[in-house]
């Protein structure tokens, strides 16, 4: 059996602040388990030159605004911050949301944000992804009330966490599929994945990730599987939700809509869904672009989470 929870990630971009605080408390109030956001300082959907609310101020928001989703970036970008204040500030928004939080972290991939704001942005993936090695091998520490050093990429040394986090282990949610260092890093450091790209993407990492957990001596049920799904809009005909999709890219940059979302009846959505219980992933994580569809958001909760709990009892 694999326990259902979804979550809704409301896309920072394009959106006034009071909408997408808005789009944080109904998730919460009909039900979500975990609500995100990007952490991107410029928009990644449509043209990049437009608005985008910065993260983990959202994240502090909503942990005052709301009461009982868990709380995160659907990730962190590694690159933006130094990995010992990242740990000071989750441990923070764990008080604030009075243990609430999540740490989601990835190795950073816009490069047009980094060279614009002038943000350091590593010479290869490669090279972000042993930064993102190491720092999460920090923050792990420092959230165990541990004091870490920095070896090669970062310079803390015997860092201090004060006051604890509330949560006994909060956890770290490492994003991201790289078949040789990220799920190596999620291996051995992690409570939680997230990957993406398709059902059968996802299959085939999850079998990667395990040899990793199985070379480190990790017990791989001890990792939280999670997917993110993109957009989902669910209507009572395909063609209505695929126009009501359309409209919804279109005020985010005037992208076209994406491919291969899960888009059309409860029906269409449940048979989508369903293959990811199959194989462990029981967190399906949502996006919701703005104006982040109030009738998506109830209907998940209220007609698909039913049916996906009874296929994958």
């Amino acid at each position: 059996m694999t326990e259902v929870k979804l979550g809704a990630i409301c896309w920072n971009q394009y959106t006034p602040w009071a909408d997408l605080r808005e789009a944080g408390v109904r998730a919460d109030r009909v039900g979500f388990d975990s609500i995100w956001t990007w952490d991107h300082l410029y928009p990644i959907v449509g043209e990049h030159v437009g608005p985008i609310l910065e993260g983990y101020m959202v994240l502090a928001a909503w942990a005052e605004a709301t009461q009982h989703s868990t709380i995160g970036l659907l990730v962190g970008a590694n690159t933006f911050r130094n990995p010992a204040i990242v740990a000071k500030m989750i441990t923070t928004l764990d008080h604030i949301s009075d243990g609430r939080a999540v740490l989601g972290i990835g190795g950073a991939w816009f490069e047009t944000e980094h060279t614009g704001l002038g943000i350091e942005f590593g010479g290869s993936p490669g090279e972000r992804l042993r930064w993102l090695h190491e720092a999460v091998g920090i923050m792990r520490g420092m959230l165990h009330g541990e004091r870490p050093s920095g070896s090669k990429y970062y310079d803390a040394e015997n860092a201090l966490n004060l006051p604890a986090p509330i949560q006994p282990r909060l956890p770290i949610l490492v994003g991201g599929g790289g078949e040789r260092r990220t799920l190596r890093t999620v291996a051995m450091y992690a409570d939680a994945c997230n990957l993406g790209g398709g059902f059968e993407n996802v299959k085939r990492k999850d079998e990667v990730l395990r040899r990793h957990c199985e070379e480190v001596g990790r017990d791989e049920s001890e990792i939280e599987r999670t997917v993110t799904t993109g957009p989902i809009i669910i209507r009572d005909s395909a063609d209505d939700a695929r126009r009501v999709l359309a409209e919804t890219f279109s005020r985010n940059g005037g992208s076209d809509p994406w491919r291969s979302l899960v888009v059309g009846t409860v029906d269409d959505v449940v048979a989508a869904l369903t293959p990811y219980g199959e194989i462990g992933f029981g967190h399906l994580i949502a996006g919701f672009p703005a104006p982040h569809d109030a009738e998506t958001m109830e209907r998940l909760i209220t007609e698909v989470k039913p049916r996906l709990a009874e296929a994958w009892a």
